[in-house]
């Protein structure tokens, strides 16, 4: 339980946030960005600081900041890789993806696919991207603040995140996207200042590098300070299947998905789209050593006995002690933080989990306002669309609460999730890949593609499931998303010369001619320009990876 003071601190930051979100969400806009482009895209008028920070609230929820540090505490630095190998994917996001986005003026990425393809397309994609929001983007979301907040207040876990996602529902269906940008951006700061207090205890309680180092060299878990592991890792997740499996979930997650590109999709123009998403690029450097790394000090102090873990362990059928690594973060913020800082972590956490929400609920009411209701009625009105998307933004909470039970079965929830975006993303990546590189991706092909890859996914996730002995059950997610990718790619190759494209005075358009085309766009001059940025961000990671591999 966490003192008067910063339970005081917590509640008001909250009040405040949303306070801030139906004041700059409501209140009168400029002349001519009135309507449903304002409310969903915040009037295209976005500026590239704004786009990158907003890229890394959505991105950063609740769950990193648990899950993070649970998977530091349990494997080190591994997990780690989702969070760096996310900056390549940025890239290709600035370099490829974004000016055929900015180019086309779609409002959704279904739109987009719309397009390039056809409206079949536009519907699975549609469909999927709202299933994938409710599950991924909101209910782990409250999963894992409902945890933290239950452990910390004593409060009922579903009372407070409904609590949360209602009022969090509130300023995101009143003040659509400009409203959540706002707070996004606000949230950004305050959630890496919280993890950036909790690193500095938690180093400061250690003593140090050396002293970390010394600990695990002793139980020989040197490995723990490892990015890329080798054949074999009893984690399941070797180099390889990180470079062959991340880019499917990545390329998916980053480039694919409407929750995370609806921020590229209100930029001011093509240059603030492509450096607001380099910019988020050079931001993700910084989980590994404010969310990862504090769960492997924790892992540490508890060996040394500075950090007492008995709360969260239990005693299995074997005799033997197991500690519920869930809960590791709450213990060092209620261990390892003085008063009156404490609020201020309990502050972060809220930012993860409001900006997550908000910014999935902006992204199914955008999906379903656009890509679903308006087919059926092309003529609606404006203020007709805001309203749909805003019944179907609180639909969308009641769905994910109810959820929450069901996905607190899983013993660590990044690996859940990510579980389940591995069978997600690989018909998505596939068609989005072929269709910006190959100009012979045809319709057709995409859309058998997109239904079969989905169903198949669905299959084998379900027969996992429900038959964890089989051969296949085995086969780790990264690597699973990948042989899934695979089969989607020669799916679609194959279809693509069975039913031959015909492209459109449009899709004729969206697809890189060369590979050189991406780098010819309009640049600003200096350190501001994409090509230098790109290049800069990809040296910087490759000396990080050099340094921990």
């Amino acid at each position: 339980m966490i003192s008067t003071l910063d339970l005081g601190i917590s509640i008001g930051y909250f009040i405040a946030i949303v306070a801030i979100g139906i004041w700059y969400g409501t209140r009168p806009k400029a002349v001519g960005t009135s309507g449903s482009n304002e409310y969903f895209l915040a009037g295209k008028s976005l500026r590239w600081p704004m786009i990158g920070l907003a890229l890394f609230a959505t991105n950063i929820s609740c769950v990193h900041l648990v899950s993070l540090a649970q998977s530091g505490f349990d494997t080190g630095l591994l997990n780690g890789n989702f969070e760096w190998m996310a900056a390549f994917t940025l890239i290709l996001l600035a370099l490829f993806f974004v000016p055929f986005y900015i180019k086309s003026g779609v409002s959704t990425l279904p739109d987009f696919l719309e397009k390039r393809y056809n409206r079949a397309c536009r519907d699975w994609l549609a469909i999927i991207s709202v299933f994938s929001a409710v599950i991924i983007h909101i209910a782990f979301s409250l999963l894992s603040g409902g945890i933290v907040l239950q452990t910390l207040f004593g409060v009922d876990m579903y009372i407070s995140v409904t609590i949360i996602a209602i009022l969090t529902g509130l300023y995101t269906i009143l003040g659509g996207l400009r409203a959540v940008v706002i707070t996004e951006s606000i949230q950004t700061i305050v959630l890496l200042a919280g993890a950036i207090l909790i690193t500095f205890f938690a180093w400061q309680k250690l003593g140090g590098w050396d002293p970390m180092v010394e600990v695990l060299d002793s139980k020989n878990e040197l490995s723990k300070l490892s990015m890329l592991r080798p054949h074999g890792d009893e984690s399941g997740m070797p180099w390889y299947a990180i470079f062959l499996g991340y880019p499917i979930l990545g390329i998916w997650y980053w480039c694919a998905d409407q929750t995370i590109v609806q921020r590229v999709l209100g930029a001011k123009d093509e240059n603030h789209a492509r450096v607001g998403a380099l910019f988020c690029g050079f931001i993700k450097i910084l989980p590994v050593f404010i969310f990862v790394m504090p769960g492997l000090f924790a892992y540490v102090l508890a060996q040394k006995g500075l950090l007492d873990v008995s709360a969260v362990t239990s005693v299995n059928a074997q005799g033997e002690a197991v500690v519920n690594s869930k809960g590791i973060y709450t213990l060092m913020i209620t261990q390892l933080v003085p008063t009156g800082l404490v609020g201020i972590l309990v502050a972060a956490l809220l930012s993860g989990l409001m900006s997550q929400i908000s910014g999935a609920l902006n992204s199914i009411s955008t999906l379903v306002s656009f890509d679903l209701y308006k087919r059926f009625k092309p003529d609606i009105s404006d203020a007709h669309l805001v309203r749909v998307g805003r019944w179907s933004a609180g639909f969308a909470i009641l769905v994910s609460i109810g959820l929450l039970p069901l996905l607190n079965s899983y013993e660590s929830i990044f690996n859940g999730l990510n579980d389940i975006i591995a069978h997600i993303a690989p018909p998505i990546t596939c068609v989005f890949v072929l269709g910006i590189f190959w100009k012979k991706a045809s319709a057709l092909s995409a859309q058998y593609t997109l239904w079969i890859g989905s169903i198949l996914g669905i299959l084998v996730f379900a027969f996992n499931k429900l038959s964890p002995s089989n051969p296949m059950a085995s086969i780790p997610f990264m690597m699973m998303a990948f042989y899934l990718f695979c089969i989607c790619m020669i799916i679609q190759i194959v279809l693509s010369y069975v039913f031959v494209v015909n492209h459109s005075s449009v899709s004729d358009t969206l697809y890189w001619k060369s590979f050189k085309e991406p780098l010819q766009g309009a640049s600003w001059s200096g350190i501001g320009n994409y090509k230098t940025l790109s290049l800069i961000l990809l040296s910087v990671m490759f000396v990080l990876y050099v340094i921990f591999q």
